[in-house]
């Protein structure tokens, strides 16, 4: 059998190259250091349109920042390693133009939410505004309310807490608004019963009301609709407008996870009163955001009149959700999200991308096949150009004509039901049948090693449904302690969000699988025949630290911190046998110092360069694209896009 990776090419010389070039970015600055550093991947074609992005989360402030009369798009992305505040202009005025690339105007501000005075932007977060923000880019603050006064309320402090603006008793002045989240209820993970059931409570996300009286600020407390405390699924973000043309002030707010809520105000300007809230709906049903952690903000942005939503997602996407002016049943109309496109630029897909290199068209050079945070896996082609190549815009694989998409679900995440749409795909491409083909192998966010077969040609793959993996264990089938769900008689439950590494180990024919078992460690499930079938051993625990006596346990955490290790297989040093690189605030470099008695050792050499990546993880792979022999790196962050190395 044929390993389709590139991870896996035997080298007999490598080298670090002198002189390496840094990556000059203001968005992912590098600490100075004799390491060579990591470039972000370019698409590189000039005529390509994507999906406008940023890094993982998007706060989008929609205004005229250029001064020429139209709507451009500042978002600011407050995580590593893409933070920082971007420019995307708008050159054609449309409804939806196709935006000019992001351009870094200042550092990541934490939640920013902005506000129209008299047709102004002005943007606060955490409490301060921040003031000329078009000319200081958020670095003037000035406070406006004390932040911890409200915090009192909680037993545990929100993670989320977003400021407005807003003439709320239309009086003539600016009171505040604050949307905040409270998880004390929720707790955070591991509380499913033997039924999946969640048996903790949900997440709150309250609005409270700071009324402007004569310049000074007093705490109204909590809003109220429909006769009780406004109560929404995670945090607000609170939005008031006239979204049904009553001349009044209505309420829309998000959640932590996709949908709006409508508070219509069935009071007065000047005594607003909320109804009890109602789910946007249109004609296809409930209006969702394509992931979670959703951003709305209220502007009339197509200038029709109607105010309308421009939407950040959790994978850095904006979207719009156009206002119809339409009412129907008493509720203003809006349409489904549509994604605002940008001029391509930076290689992309989604957040937490989890690449493997591999040729999947058949066409002679290497393709990027990734997972990501939203469940998808994605195909990136290679449309040549050697050494640099040019890249396709991503596409989503599809299995049985379906596009795939792994999600939690209510209770798929040990986390809890707050994470539903997340899917967080790892995965190999790997002959795993003996027909010649490559097919999928995928871990994810349910802990459930699954294969997709290819029915197709090795040019044109075409994947069939999903089938597990199959163990031949000996005896009850082990799975984490903290997973609800029992898996079936030869199913393989390891620990979630963990790659799961398909390899030739032993080099008998048969393909073989690396990965962390369902306690964390390290383990070769070795593949065999049986009855005219191929089954996998249950894991065998062989790798070791370098004294050959402790046992790669590269994680011992439990229940959500558990898992999340990805990993790839390489000879890295050029020694013949195969090292592993692994996910670290950039990628480690464990060498492989030999095998004896069946203990295969390994030394942690430690990062491979200086520049930080992840806050959660990253993913590293590796990658030939100048067929020189030499494997360089290639490493999917939690932006979502991918970081070369050359050596």
């Amino acid at each position: 059998m044929k390993l389709f990776l590139g991870s896996t090419l035997l080298f007999v010389s490598i080298f670090f190259q002198t002189g390496f070039v840094r990556e000059e970015s203001p968005a992912a600055p590098g600490p100075q250091s004799a390491l060579p550093d990591l470039v972000r991947l370019q698409y590189q074609d000039k005529n390509l349109i994507t999906d406008l992005g940023t890094g993982l989360w998007a706060w989008p402030l929609p205004m005229d920042y250029d001064g020429d009369g139209d709507l451009d798009l500042l978002v600011s992305c407050p995580d590593v390693p893409f933070n920082g505040l971007y420019f995307f202009e708008n050159k054609s005025g449309k409804e939806m133009p196709v935006f000019e690339a992001p351009v870094r105007i200042g550092n990541g501000l934490k939640h920013p939410q902005v506000s129209y005075v008299n047709g102004k932007p002005r943007v606060l977060d955490q409490g301060a505004e921040l003031v000329d923000f078009i000319q200081n880019k958020g670095t003037q603050k000035v406070p406006v309310y004390p932040v911890d006064s409200l915090h009192s309320d909680f037993k545990k402090k929100p993670r989320f807490t977003e400021w407005k603006l807003v003439d709320y008793d239309h009086d003539g002045d600016e009171d505040l608004v604050a949307g905040i989240d409270d998880w004390l209820d929720y707790g955070w993970d591991n509380a499913y019963n033997a039924e999946g059931k969640w048996t903790n409570g949900p997440i709150h996300g309250y609005v409270y009301l700071i009324e402007n009286r004569t310049g000074t600020y007093v705490n109204q407390g909590r809003l109220k609709a429909g006769g009780g405390v406004l109560d929404v699924y995670g945090p607000p973000s609170p939005n008031f407008a006239d979204f049904d043309g009553d001349g009044d002030l209505d309420l829309i707010c998000g959640e932590f996870v996709d949908k709006f809520t409508w508070f219509e105000n069935t009071g007065t300007r000047e005594k607003p009163e909320y109804a009890a809230g109602k789910i946007l709906t249109n004609a296809n049903g409930t209006i969702k955001m394509d992931l979670e952690m959703i951003i709305p903000v209220a502007i009339d942005w197509n200038k029709d009149g109607y105010a309308d939503l421009v939407v950040g997602d959790e994978d850095g996407r904006v979207a719009f959700v156009k206002n119809t002016g339409k009412k129907k049943n008493g509720m203003p109309v809006f349409e489904s999200p549509v994604y605002f496109q940008q001029k391509a630029g930076n290689v992309k897909s989604g957040a937490l991308a989890t690449p493997v290199s591999v040729d999947w068209d058949n066409d002679g050079d290497e393709d990027i096949v990734t997972g990501n945070s939203a469940g998808y896996i994605t195909f990136i082609e290679n449309k040549g150009g050697g050494a640099s190549p040019v890249w396709a815009a991503p596409k989503f694989l599809k299995s049985d004509g379906k596009v795939i998409r792994v999600q939690a679900g209510p209770n798929g995440s040990i986390q809890g039901p707050c994470e539903t749409k997340w899917g967080y795909t790892t995965l190999s491409v790997a002959d795993w049948d003996g027909d010649g083909l490559k097919d999928l192998i995928v871990n994810s966010i349910w802990g459930k090693v699954e294969w997709y077969p290819n029915k197709g040609t090795a040019k044109s793959p075409n994947l069939g449904k999903s089938q597990p993996l199959k163990v031949a264990w000996e005896g009850n089938v082990p799975k984490p302690k903290w997973t609800w769900w029992n898996p079936q008689p030869t199913e393989l439950a390891p620990q979630w969000r963990t790659t799961p590494f398909a390899v030739d180990w032993n080099k008998d024919g048969f393909m073989d699988l690396v990965m962390l078992d369902h306690e964390g460690y390290l383990s070769f499930f070795e593949r065999f025949r049986k009855n005219n079938e191929l089954l996998l051993k249950p894991g065998k625990r062989m790798f070791y630290k370098e004294d050959g006596i402790e046992l790669l346990q590269l994680n011992a955490k439990q229940n959500g911190g558990s898992g999340r290790r990805k990993f790839t297989l390489a000879d890295w040093d050029g020694d013949g046998d195969l090292d592993l690189l692994i996910d670290s605030k950039n990628v480690d470099f464990y060498e492989n110092t030999g095998e004896k008695n069946g203990r295969v050792t390994f030394k942690n050499q430690g990062n491979i360069t200086d520049r930080k990546l992840a806050g959660h993880d990253t993913s590293p792979t590796t990658v030939d694209w100048d067929k020189n022999g030499v494997p360089d790196l290639l490493v999917g962050a939690e932006d979502g896009h991918f970081y070369y190395l050359k050596r």
